[in-house]
């Protein structure tokens, strides 16, 4: 499938080789699918490093954010899966982490990080299958380089804005002062028809299967090799929202939308507000591409009780483009 970098161009700053996360050096990710039966699940692994979160709108079940709020440091992996998951993948990475550090559970505690959205429209959320052989292979699987995307890992059920969705990613090189910002984002939100590329209203005039009433959520993990403190790794994934909102979010009542964002830089250093404005634009053009992308490279998915998501029209959706003037690439 293909990638939304390939077809178009969205936002001013270049993307990285892969348009990826992983464009931040050491950053690795890894997925695990689970679509045997009426499974439309998985787990998607990123490796990270010292963080922060932030928060839209709370309907959520994640762990280990507050924590992560109150000394700035990420312990763990960083685990993405469905909702009914969540306790079953933290149980998971807790038993990974034992074998990593004899500490933990002696002298020292672990703080397991797991961010879910929820899939049972398309998957059997009650089987709860993610357990410790999913969350260490998708550990195990993690690499550098290009990231699998669309129908994979935790975007196997993922809908949005009355499409299939999936996992997606991009990244900005910022040549002055020369840092890299990667986002990977799990979007599975919104309402039938109101999907916007490129800011233009595309799916006021795309066909869909009629979305139920929005029960989802949007995640983003944001990687970035600047010197960054936790307080301006949050202000960053705070401007994640704002590009999911050009894609046409309202952040509805039951969406659970937060970033987790992060740096590889052992460094903190204050920034000049010329740099922070260049990272605040890469972190809002990131979130916007990683959530086209994660539409353009999903499939259409049959799951539960032959519920069915279909995959965005891609070839209607560049002439839309076109139509409204978006340089578009054959």
């Amino acid at each position: 499938m293909p990638r939304a970098r390939d077809l178009l161009s969205l936002g001013a700053l270049p993307p990285g080789p892969f348009s990826a996360i992983t464009d931040v050096a050491g950053v690795r990710v890894g997925h695990v699918s689970l679509t045997r039966d009426a499974l439309r699940t998985g787990v998607t692994a990123i490796l990270p490093h010292g963080a922060a979160s932030a928060v839209l709108n709370g309907y959520g079940k994640s762990v280990g954010l507050m924590q992560v709020d109150e000394l700035g440091t990420i312990e763990t992996p960083i685990l993405l899966t469905s909702t009914l998951n969540v306790p079953r993948a933290a149980d998971a990475l807790i038993t990974y982490m034992l074998d990593q550090d004899a500490r933990i559970g002696v002298s020292e505690t672990v703080n397991p990080v797991v961010l879910e959205c929820f899939d049972g429209f398309l998957s059997d959320a009650r089987v709860r299958p993610v357990k410790d052989a999913e969350v260490r292979e998708a550990i195990g699987s993690a690499k550098t380089g290009p990231v699998d995307t669309g129908c994979v890992g935790a975007g196997c059920g993922m809908r949005c804005l009355g499409f299939k969705s999936g996992v997606g990613t991009a990244s900005r090189l910022l040549a002055e002062p020369g840092y890299r910002l990667g986002t990977l984002a799990l979007p599975n939100f919104g309402f039938a028809g109101d999907l916007v590329i490129a800011g233009v209203p595309v799916g006021r005039e795309l066909p869909t299967a009629g979305q139920p009433t929005e029960r989802g959520s949007c995640l983003f993990v944001v990687a970035t090799d600047a010197p960054l403190s936790a307080t301006d790794l949050r202000r960053i994934g705070w401007r994640c929202f704002l590009g999911m909102a050009r894609t046409g979010a309202i952040s509805g009542q039951t969406s659970g939308d937060l970033a987790v964002a992060f740096t590889t830089n052992p460094q903190q250093e204050r920034q000049p507000r010329e740099a922070m404005n260049l990272l605040f634009r890469a972190a809002v053009e990131c979130a916007e591409e990683a959530i086209v992308d994660a539409l353009f490279a999903a499939e259409t998915t049959t799951g539960r009780d032959g519920n069915t998501m279909p995959a965005l029209p891609v070839p209607e959706t560049l002439a839309l483009l076109r139509r409204a003037g978006v340089r578009v690439t054959d």
